[in-house]
């Protein structure tokens, strides 16, 4: 066993042992600690040695690691307490030891990491008596375990936005505007806000449904110069609005000073319909359309056990993006020059689809750029896209923040809630949440009831 720690410099100062999971959603978190001390366990290293290979976010992230802790780490031993770089942050060290009194392995009768990973919390906790031991992970169920075994244990709350009931959903309704004023609109295509808003406090590219009885219009406001413009129903390349919130996301999506979109919105809601829609009308102000998603493989198995050349791994992940393709295909006949573009445009590779991976690492200049299923990105993966971001680029957000197909991401920590709660108030930014579904009265009926 270990010596023991209780020196009077550590009081106050807490322990937080990293789980894997942890570093897979941010390769930065052993950053995040303030002036705490960090432990990793080896068998978290051990788990990375095993990511580092392949083009997922997870191997990237293993590889990123890594080259920080070496880096580092510099001469010292890495069983050595090591400075993490920063004036206010705490030490790091490895830890070997992977038993403790309490032996998580017999308990729970299986010899995993995870029960590895406990037994280094255990023996931590165990060798620090006067400190406060904390186990850090993003799986519920080592959580639920560590608790079990007295242990104190959270989730990793760096990227976490406060509450998904709060968040912002881009548009509001004002009741008992003046007749006037919704005329004056119509007419005119724009009014100043003041009236309207009065003590209202407005964000950039915020919509409004104006309401006086029977009478309505649809609004945008623009801080420039303070005045709600009108938004106008109007059709995308054959695609039209059917309720006000797609009038706004199609509005945000033509609207060439707007350059960061987010759509939010169940299954049926015409999120990338809209989006690809919207980039096909302006397809020529841009040399690319890339219409890409993460792969977020089946019960989490890798795509190499499906069968077939990589083309034939990725089409079943790839499909939901050519079945919008196809319906917009549909709206116009074989001799519709439209119908001829479109076929063009893939052949020509002027319309992409792609796995999200294929674009790491690219500079995406006069590009439109939809992301769908952004719901399964981490907040460091969101901010990686959008750097990537060069000259004449427009990129649209899609997704559903209850529906995540990944283990370690929730309505709260997901990279779509953290884009919309930190970027809302930018003028380059809109944002909308689309509420009702349009795919079936079928569709919808599940949605509402099942």
């Amino acid at each position: 066993m270990g010596k023991k720690t209780t020196t009077k410099s550590n009081e106050g100062r807490k322990i937080f042992v990293l789980d894997t999971s942890v570093i897979i959603y941010d390769h930065t978190a052993i950053k995040n600690f303030k002036e705490h001390d960090v432990v990793i366990p080896i068998t978290v290293l051990e788990e990375l040695d095993n990511f580092k290979k392949g083009n997922d976010s997870k191997n990237f992230s293993a590889r990123e690691f890594t080259r920080y802790i070496d880096a580092l780490s510099g001469k010292n031993t890495l069983q050595d307490w090591t400075a993490i770089n920063g004036p206010t942050r705490g030490k790091f060290k490895i830890e070997m030891n992977i038993s403790s009194t309490i032996n998580a392995e017999k308990i729970f009768a299986e010899k995993k990491a995870d029960h590895r990973i406990l037994n280094t919390a255990l023996y931590t906790a165990e060798q620090n008596p006067g400190r406060k031991v904390i186990l850090v992970t993003k799986d519920i169920n080592l959580r639920i375990k560590a608790k079990s075994l007295s242990l104190q244990a959270e989730d990793y709350e760096t990227g976490k936005i406060k509450t998904v009931d709060e968040l912002y959903t881009g548009m509001s309704e004002i009741q008992k505007v003046p007749q006037d004023k919704i005329a004056n609109i119509y007419q005119k295509g724009s009014s100043g806000s003041k009236d309207i808003l009065k003590k209202q406090e407005s964000l950039p590219n915020h919509y409004y449904i104006l309401k006086n009885g029977s009478q309505s219009v649809l609004a945008r406001y623009n801080q420039d110069d303070e005045t709600l413009q009108r938004v106008v129903k109007s059709a995308a390349f054959g695609v039209i609005p059917k309720n006000a919130e797609q009038s706004f996301a199609l509005d945000a999506i033509m609207n060439p000073e707007i350059k960061l979109v987010t759509i939010q919105g169940v299954a049926g809601t015409g999120k990338t319909l809209l989006s690809l829609a919207g980039a096909l009308e302006q397809r020529r102000n841009y040399h690319q359309i890339y219409l890409a998603r993460p792969i977020v493989p089946l019960s989490n198995k890798d795509i190499g056990y499906l069968p077939g050349d990589v083309n034939s791994k990725l089409n079943p992940y790839m499909e939901p993006l050519w079945d919008n393709l196809k319906y917009i295909r549909s709206l116009f006949s074989e001799k519709d020059k439209e119908h001829k573009q479109l076929n063009d445009m893939v052949e020509s590779q002027k319309l992409v689809v792609c796995p999200l991976a294929y674009i790491r690492g690219r500079s995406l200049s006069n590009v439109f750029f939809i992301v769908d299923e952004a719901q399964n990105l981490t907040p460091h993966e969101v901010k990686t896209i959008i750097t990537r971001a060069g000259e004449n680029t427009k990129i649209i957000f899609t997704g559903d923040i209850y529906q995540i197909d990944t283990p370690y991401l929730d309505a709260q920590s997901n990279g779509l809630s953290y884009l919309i709660e930190k970027v809302k108030g930018k003028s380059l930014y809109a944002h909308i949440t689309l509420q009702k579904g349009e795919r079936s009265e079928l569709a919808n009926l599940a949605n509402d009831l099942l």
